[in-house]
């Protein structure tokens, strides 16, 4: 573990500097492997993985019966579209040397990489393979904003596409040694690299997409909540490898981010829950899905930095803002099907900026003097949210006269699953 910015962290930020600052040469460090971080590590990239399904039923659960298998696809289509992309030049771009912008091609197709390459404590492949679940999830969590209604075609290049300028060059930018891990920015788990960008990006895309037909005139409700609440209980059980797996070792910091990742989403949980409750006189279980949700990426960036009593602070505050921000949508009249804008978006905000504020543990934030750090995390999610939303935009548009975006409105009518996938989800 290296010194960084005078200070000893246990961040995985702070790993990933000292790996980038050897070049191409570390992923053949000759470092012998600690069982007991590889098995934790590879045990947090299944949980990761796990997470995808439990995206897809939870997101399954929210549509229309019509539209089940498509929302569905959506999630699993991205593990075959970024599980190769990844490998191939998406690893290289993010974490090979580069430049402060991008990584280089020297490692495309793990170029370099053999069964005895080491990162820090663990086998390469490990941390390549952990890092690559990031990679899926993220543009997966887009498909929330504009299910029932989008060209799978297009959402397969757009994917692909999103991946390579939007997601890979921001995650080089904070983990993989660019110009924003150099100014000190703190993300420990993804605040900034997964739910800004994708929330950020998400908005966008719906603002070309434009509403579903019948919206808002129409109710739009879930077809099966049993199954999002099934999702909703993968993600949280997924998240534990998200957070703690971060740390890169079984270690203090993945037991602390263990702690604070339960923390937050349970007090996310109660706020939405009881927000619910004073406003509307009946707790759902949708809102009691979208505050585990809400809490549980409000605390991402902060997982490893913070105390379980500022967990709590975290989550409640999140809670609290994301059951507001999936109102925006009425107000400012876009249609975010499944909500990603309202509790990715926000919590992708509101995360990295209270770690700024209350990182106490390796890094210091503004509550423990040091005013510096919520600059720099204020920064980070004012570029990476611009960055996001104009080359999303930029993307969409181009595909939008390209492929097109959306489907005719005979397919949105009659369903997508059939029209789209010749398949239905129940046969009853």
């Amino acid at each position: 573990m290296c010194d960084w910015m005078g200070k000893k962290t246990v961040s995985r930020v702070v790993l990933f500097s000292a790996l980038i600052s050897h070049g191409t040469a570390w992923a053949a460090d000759a470092t012998p492997t600690n069982t007991g971080d590889t098995a934790w590590l590879l045990i947090s990239t299944a949980l990761v993985m796990l997470m995808l399904p439990g995206l897809a039923l939870f997101n399954g659960g929210m549509v229309q019966r019509k539209n089940v298998l498509n929302s569905i696809m959506h999630s699993f289509s991205v593990l075959g579209i970024i599980g190769m992309q990844w490998v191939i030049i998406g690893y290289s771009l993010a974490f090979g040397p580069g430049n402060a912008l991008i990584g280089d091609f020297s490692q495309l197709f793990l170029s370099g990489t053999s069964v005895e390459s080491t990162s820090g404590s663990v086998p390469t492949y490990a941390f390549i393979m952990f890092q690559g679940m990031f990679a899926i999830i993220t543009p997966a969590l887009i498909s929330g904003a504009i299910a029932e209604r989008m060209k799978f075609s297009t959402y397969v290049v757009f994917t692909l596409a999103w991946s390579i300028l939007v997601y890979d060059p921001v995650a080089h930018w904070v983990w993989g040694g660019g110009w924003l891990s150099k100014l000190g920015a703190l993300d420990f788990a993804g605040g900034i690299v997964v739910h800004l960008t994708s929330g950020v990006s998400a908005l966008a895309l719906v603002q070309l997409l434009g509403k579903r037909q019948g919206y808002p005139s129409e109710m739009f409700v879930p077809h099966n909540l049993t199954l999002t609440l099934l999702g909703v209980g993968l993600l949280w059980f997924g998240w534990f490898g998200f957070n703690a797996g971060s740390a890169l070792a079984a270690n203090a910091s993945a037991a602390l981010a263990f702690t604070t990742t339960m923390t937050a989403g349970a007090a996310a949980a109660c706020a939405w829950m009881f927000m619910e409750w004073w406003l509307v006189k009946k707790p759902s279980a949708l809102g009691l899905a979208s505050g585990i949700v809400a809490g549980l990426a409000s605390v991402t960036p902060a997982a490893g930095f913070v105390t379980p009593g500022w967990a709590i602070v975290i989550g409640l505050v999140g809670g609290v803002l994301c059951f507001y921000g999936v109102r925006l949508k009425y107000k400012l009249g876009y249609d975010d099907s499944l909500d990603v804008v309202g509790v990715h978006g926000l919590s992708g905000i509101w995360g990295p900026l209270a770690t700024g504020l209350f990182a106490g543990v390796g890094s210091m934030g503004f509550v423990n003097g040091n005013a510096t750090q919520a600059g720099v995390q204020l920064l980070a999610v004012v570029v990476v949210g611009i960055y996001s939303y104009v080359l999303t935009y930029g993307m969409g548009l181009l595909l939008d006269k390209t492929m097109g975006l959306r489907v005719d409105e005979e397919v949105e009518i009659s369903g997508l699953d059939r029209e789209l996938h010749g398949e239905a989800g129940y046969n009853i």
